[in-house]
């Protein structure tokens, strides 16, 4: 393996400064994605045949912002499963993806140094209603916190999780927080926390001036990923134009940090697709319901 000295750690809330608040689609496309009781624990695996064919919901998503020429998602259906046993919630999400982007800024020799590449993996995100009054967007006149998952293709999927997170999305002054000026006036903080715990891999610097090779990768793991932050275990597989990702975790896992799957509830939420793409450049649900078969 090439040696990299890594530099800062992936996944801090940085501040970006302010910028004028994009105006977010509507689609009026609301689902529920009922949990049932499974009979059987399904393998995280990124392969849906014990899924079955039947229960899926189609959660069209559409881009979070007007005019975004980096966002290469579009509008497109993603089909959703999910279910209960032995204590964790399991989620199965298929989508379209004429190709799997795997690889994340990597780094090319050019001109007798290193460069840093623009390309971006695929990328998912899930994200469940914590606190606050919950709305799809997070760009709206309201304090509110959810619970998200984040899934890369490159970065998160080598090491079966998807990245825990605490979005906060609040009127009030957030330190580290990026900030975007509503249309009508005003101020909206949006924070992002990753949750406690080492990461699961960091960026790379190859060592100044020295050829190691015509690529090397951008990212790599830590090999020490651990907390809450890795709670969610994740695997995707592409195949013939298509992702399937599947994700589980503990209904309780004991931290203050995520949310909790109760019995019967039923919990607000989102999913967003990334295609080779990160930040506000995603395509978005309308709000979903994540209901929870009841306490037998």
């Amino acid at each position: 393996m090439v040696a990299l000295r890594p530099v800062v750690a992936l996944g801090a809330a940085l501040t970006i400064g302010s910028a004028t608040l994009p105006t977010a689609l509507a689609g009026g496309n609301e689902r529920e994605v009922p949990l049932a009781s499974l009979a059987a624990a399904p393998v995280v695996d990124g392969v849906a045949g014990e899924w079955g064919s039947e229960g899926w919901v189609e959660v069209p998503v559409h881009p979070a912002k007007e005019k975004d020429d980096l966002n290469t998602t579009g509008a497109i259906v993603v089909r959703l499963k999910g279910g209960i046993h032995g204590g964790r919630l399991y989620l199965v999400a298929d989508w379209p993806d004429p190709q799997a982007d795997t690889t994340d800024r990597p780094w090319r020799w050019k001109g007798g140094k290193y460069r840093r590449g623009t390309e971006r993996d695929d990328m998912f995100a899930v994200r469940f209603d914590m606190a606050g009054d919950y709305y799809e967007c997070m760009f709206t006149k309201t304090d509110y916190q959810v619970d998200l998952w984040q899934w890369s293709a490159g970065r998160s999927d080598p090491a079966s999780v998807a990245e825990d997170y605490i979005h906060i999305v609040s009127l009030s002054l957030q330190e580290d927080a990026a900030e975007y000026e509503m249309p009508e006036g005003g101020t909206v903080y949006i924070k992002k926390i990753r949750d406690a715990g080492d990461p699961v891999y960091r960026n790379t610097t190859p060592d100044e001036g020295k050829n190691q090779g015509k690529e090397l990768p951008g990212t790599e793991l830590t090999g020490k990923a651990s907390g809450s932050l890795v709670d969610v275990a994740a695997k995707g597989t592409w195949k013939g134009g298509r992702w399937t990702l599947e994700l589980s975790r503990q209904l309780d896992t004991g931290h203050a940090d995520d949310v909790v799957f109760k019995a019967g509830a039923a919990i607000k939420g989102a999913v967003a697709v990334f295609n080779a793409n990160f930040a506000e450049h995603k395509s978005v649900s309308d709000t979903l319901t994540f209901r929870l078969p009841s306490a037998k």
